[in-house]
């Protein structure tokens, strides 16, 4: 078992985390935004060793593939190591996130999910009634004409990732803690307590995407019913701040953002703090939440990148 090289486990991830082959000028790309930078010769040297161990298959010119061997090897090694490995990447994000909700331009984070062609018209009925309902964390989304990322028999959508606020929160001097990851329970249109809480700092997987696969989340009957489970994230500003960010609230607002479902120092079942507010926001894995309820087969990358504002706003479909 690998036991030291983190550079390893990462292009073994990378490469679980992808369906079809992945050649080494990607990998370097993928490495270098996860803050490994390697030259493609490198990626080549590591993904001789890690053939040579079993784990990785060159399939011809396309690049490498998991072995059943090197998707064990992934699951199990360096776990100590992976926690705090979700937040790390989102932080990443928040960072390289520069939109200006003054002006609407700059960068915003993104979520890319892929979809089976059969399967689009279903799926974006499913994202129209998230937007609706008004639990997402913006009111568009984009379609993927063409992109090297997305499988031939798939369409990428872009969603936006709230981390964007984070970035937003940051550059503006505001020190933000993406604290929790929540199931939402809401009645009647009202949102009335958490069920579920995960720190996003002591996990290997993304708190949402864990409620999601795990079948609890009623998002759909929410859409209809105004009465069901959405998914949420809790973050935690200062208090002092809390002008600055009512103002900013306010900008994004303007923009398209959907946000925030509530803000205080005593909400819901959210611990309390006197020099601390919570803000809670619906998360745009909601999208996914309600097309996996209905059936509907997507793969999502969560914290997929970086994208220019303007290519999301006003999109006509």
């Amino acid at each position: 078992m690998i036991r030291t090289e983190r550079k390893y486990i990462e292009i073994l991830r990378i490469l679980k985390e992808h369906r079809d082959p992945v050649g080494a000028k990607r990998l370097s790309e993928l490495m270098a935004e996860r803050g490994f930078v390697l030259s493609d010769r490198a990626v080549q040297y590591y993904l001789s060793y890690l053939d040579s161990m079993g784990f990785t298959e060159k399939i011809g010119n396309q690049g490498r593939i998991l072995t059943p061997a090197g998707v064990l090897e992934t699951d199990n090694a360096l776990v100590d190591d992976r926690i705090g490995f979700v937040i790390s990447k989102l932080e990443r994000l928040a960072f390289r996130s520069t939109f200006d909700p003054a002006t609407g331009t700059g960068d915003v984070a993104y979520n890319l999910s892929f979809v089976q062609k059969d399967d689009l018209d279903r799926a974006l009925v499913a994202f129209d009634e998230v937007n609706r309902a008004g639990c997402g964390f913006f009111n568009s989304y984009r379609i993927l004409d063409d992109d090297p990322r997305v499988p031939s028999d798939c369409v990428g959508v872009i969603t936006l990732c709230s981390i964007t606020m984070d970035g937003l929160f940051q550059r503006n001097g505001i020190p933000v803690k993406m604290a929790y990851g929540g199931r939402l329970e809401i009645e009647n249109n009202v949102p009335q307590r958490f069920r579920d809480l995960i720190g996003y700092r002591g996990t290997t997987i993304d708190p949402l995407e864990l409620f999601i696969s795990s079948g609890l989340t009623s998002i759909h009957d929410f859409t209809r019913t105004k009465t069901g489970i959405a998914l949420a994230n809790v973050r935690e500003v200062p208090r002092s701040a809390q002008g600055e960010i009512k103002q900013i609230i306010r900008l994004m607002n303007d923009c398209g953002f959907i946000y925030p479902v509530t803000m205080g120092n005593h909400i819901f079942n959210l611990p309390d703090s006197s020099y601390r507010l919570s803000i809670v926001a619906y998360s745009g894995l909601n999208y996914i939440g309600n097309c996996v309820e209905q059936g509907i087969a997507i793969r999502t990358e969560i914290g997929a990148g970086n994208i220019p504002f303007s290519k999301v706003a006003d999109i006509n479909r």
